[in-house]
């Protein structure tokens, strides 16, 4: 609308995930240098707060002294204050993916118009900063609003039933196929890292969410032998506890579970007071590796996480992990994780008759 002069009340963008999204555009605002707009929030069936609310965005034309374009938050969008999150301190909370994602559309709408200038885009909330009470935003450092966040563009089901059926359905699948070994992620956080050093794309991987025992439990009902779970230290640090569902709302413990094990590797009483006092796993990742313990105590984790996990399969079906960190990479792998692994590749060539030998070499 800026470039064209033309008003427009729905737009279309394909999301990362692929699927095409034309929202209705609402309380359209045209103004000499800029052009405002909102879109709806539609969560689906996930149980999120921020469902319906209006989701803000304004640009203007801007100096392109500072780049061709720039990202800021405004009025109900969250600060970063605390190290350790997806976003630098002092940035606002719109995380990577979607500040890709807006990049890229603006980007193209440039080409099209042959506009070399700066473009400003600001996205705003207007019900952020009361909805962010009712979040874990304050206790993660991130304040003033609500966070940006998302890695597909679309939102997923989420309600504990659908979520249950669809990795249940995805188990079945895959073991119909042949697979000895199930591969299973939270989700696509990680899948750089995963594809980097380990040479697997996590989106053949199952995504079990935030339902670890359960998928587990179906793991072993539909007839694997194994299972290898890849996921984020964020996460899975909540298995050293025997948290067999990592949802927040269900329990936490992921700084008392880093500080014990920080106090059984030896760490200093002040070291494991800091730990305590951190919002993130990655900044206690820092810490271990300012006292030198960053190997120790993952080892130590690792070796809990294993315990629950074979404690949850019960024998009905080897367990395996793998954890990492976006500052940090690999933390730490089960031994028998690579030999897991390898299993899934080769099972994964026979089915699509690939002849290229993609195991594990790291």
């Amino acid at each position: 609308m800026l470039l064209s002069g033309r008003r427009k009340e729905t737009i279309e963008i394909e999301t990362p995930a692929g699927v095409k999204y034309a929202p209705a555009l609402e309380d359209i605002r045209i103004g000499e240098d800029y052009v405002r707009c909102a879109v709806r929030k539609d969560a689906g069936d996930d149980p999120d707060i921020t469902n319906g609310i209006l989701i803000c965005s304004e640009v203007r034309y801007a100096d392109s002294g500072k780049g061709p374009i720039t990202i800021e938050g405004g009025r109900g969008v969250g600060r970063v204050t605390r190290p350790g999150l997806n976003q630098s301190v002092g940035s606002a909370a719109i995380n990577s993916v979607p500040r890709q994602m807006i990049e890229k559309e603006l980007r193209e709408v440039m080409d099209l118009f042959d506009y070399c200038g700066g473009l400003r885009v600001e996205i705003s909330v207007p019900e952020g900063e009361a909805l962010a009470k009712k979040t874990f935003n304050p206790r993660l450092g991130i304040e003033g609003g609500i966070s940006i966040i998302g890695t597909t563009g679309i939102v997923e089901p989420m309600s504990t039933r659908a979520v249950l059926e669809t990795i249940r359905l995805e188990l079945q699948q895959k073991r119909a196929l042949g697979y000895p070994v199930a591969v299973v992620s939270p989700g696509n956080y990680g899948l750089v890292f995963m594809r980097e050093h380990y040479h697997y794309d996590l989106d053949r991987a199952v995504k079990c969410s935030n339902y670890i025992g359960e998928t587990i439990d179906l793991a072993a009902e539909a007839g694997f032998s194994g299972l290898l779970l890849c996921g984020h230290v964020g996460k899975l640090v909540k298995l050293a506890g025997g948290i067999m569902n990592t949802h927040s709302k269900e329990a936490d413990c992921r700084m008392e579970l880093m500080a014990a094990a920080a106090a059984r590797c030896g760490a200093s009483g002040d070291t494991v007071r800091r730990i305590l006092s951190c919002v993130s796993t990655e900044e206690v990742c820092g810490i271990y590796q300012e006292a030198g313990l960053l190997h120790a105590c993952f080892s130590c984790l690792l070796d809990k996480i294993c315990f629950y996990l074979d404690k949850r399969a019960a024998g009905h079906l080897e367990t395996g992990c793998i954890v990492y960190a976006n500052a940090y990479g690999l933390l730490g792998e089960t031994r028998n994780a690579k030999a897991l692994l390898n299993r899934a590749f080769l099972s994964e060539k026979r089915t699509s008759g690939q002849p290229e030998d993609r195991s594990v070499k790291r």
